[in-house]
């Protein structure tokens, strides 16, 4: 992520924890509402002008904005192995990531699960200690992840998921209102593969602002949600033997 890209989104966790909406940036920039989305969408394109009228509109110092932003630049984008082997081997450790990563808060855990205000904490400070989230005075959470935090590929967790996880959650016909299952076929080179995968990346960056935007919702009115989205050159095993020898057919279809 750029750096002009780690302001703007810096400035729309502001414009969130303050409550301060698009049409009331557009308003102050005296633009439509849409094209301040497509401002804000576009990372880095945001004038300095502008960028200083909507930090007045929410009485935040550039200085400061851009002081945010450098911390998170400097949030966790992964873990190491280690420590993703810690996490799979404490099945409360990693419930209690889940949740913080959640957006859980302290009572919230308590309430919920069936853990001890000790163990929660002693949870709390490992996770405090790998600099997954500062744990501050009050049991108050701080997250320290990046928005661009992901898992190692291959890694322990990846491959917990896949042992313990997929099985159970494809077991469901995707019938119900809230739940769906799309599986595309077809012909696509491997530069378009990588331009796909890069609108994939983008979807799950909006999943997890859209996570966001519900926070201040009560836990009631919330639902734990799982998207899985998957790409890759494949063909049905089930055909391999009507293939015909060599590479061609494989090439076209895989």
């Amino acid at each position: 992520m750029s750096e002009c890209e780690q302001v703007i989104q810096a400035l729309k966790k502001q414009l969130k924890s303050r409550g301060v909406n698009y049409q009331e940036v557009a308003k102050v920039l005296d633009l439509s509402e849409g094209s301040v989305k497509r401002l804000f969408s576009n990372g880095g394109s945001m004038s300095l002008d502008r960028l200083s009228a909507v930090c007045d509109l929410i009485d935040l110092e550039m200085a400061a904005l851009f002081k945010l932003a450098e911390e998170e630049s400097q949030s966790l984008s992964s873990l190491t192995w280690e420590q993703e082997k810690q996490l799979v081997a404490d099945k409360v450790l990693l419930l209690v990531a889940v949740c913080i990563t959640n957006g859980y808060r302290f009572e919230q855990i308590l309430s919920q699960y069936n853990l001890s205000e000790p163990q929660l904490i002693q949870k709390l400070a490992h996770l405090d200690r790998i600099k997954v989230i500062e744990l501050m005075p009050g049991n108050r959470i701080k997250l320290k992840i990046s928005s661009s935090f992901s898992w190692i590929a291959g890694g322990p967790i990846q491959q917990f998921f896949q042992q313990q996880v997929i099985n159970t959650f494809f077991r469901t016909h995707f019938s119900k209102n809230d739940e769906k299952l799309v599986m595309s076929t077809g012909l696509m080179s491997l530069p378009t593969n990588y331009k796909f995968q890069q609108r994939i990346q983008r979807l799950v960056k909006e999943f997890y602002e859209s996570c966001d935007s519900d926070s201040d919702l009560s836990m009631e009115e919330r639902h734990g949600t799982s998207m899985v989205i998957a790409m890759r050159r494949w063909t049905f095993p089930l055909f391999d033997e009507f293939e015909t020898e060599g590479d061609t057919v494989k090439s076209r279809a895989g």
